[in-house]
């Protein structure tokens, strides 16, 4: 992970980039788990996949690619990020973990959630430290403190 542009020193934009982590951690466990035929606790990890990669997108959506939006920068970026995220999420929720094919249908996910996040942790994120005015900050703030706020992110 790059350090180059400051992106840590911010805190809405540092506890996404950590989520980026733990989505890749739960997913590596998941992993095991289903290697270790631990299907109870595989189950488990998938709920927890799920739910923190929704609440997570829900989050960059509604702060740094909504004050990018409303700022008329990098909207074809944002777009097309938003767009995977409805992909990842309907991937993870998607998941059969009872399926032969599950071990390569979540290392598929994780591909794709790493080239995702690598377009946010070394693209979108630096942007938005260089082009976010006050409002646009305002905007991502309000947008983590009401997620939380309301307890929905670990």
């Amino acid at each position: 992970m790059c350090e180059y542009c400051g992106c840590r020193q911010i805190e809405p934009l540092a506890q996404l980039m950590d989520e980026h982590m733990r989505l890749l951690e739960i997913a590596g466990d998941l992993r095991r788990a289903l290697l270790e035929q631990q299907a109870a606790r595989a189950l488990e990890l998938r709920r927890e996949l799920e739910a923190l990669l929704a609440v997570h997108t829900g989050v960059e959506e509604a702060g740094v690619f909504t004050a990018l939006r409303q700022q008329g920068d990098y909207v074809e970026q944002v777009d097309e990020l938003e767009g995977e995220h409805v992909t990842l999420d309907a991937a993870a929720a998607g998941l059969d973990l009872d399926s032969p094919g599950a071990v390569e249908s979540l290392d598929r996910l994780v591909a794709d959630l790493t080239d995702h996040i690598d377009k946010e942790n070394l693209g979108i994120f630096p942007v938005a430290v260089v082009t976010l005015g006050a409002t646009g900050w305002d905007i991502v703030g309000r947008a983590h403190s009401a997620q939380r706020g309301a307890g929905t992110v670990a």
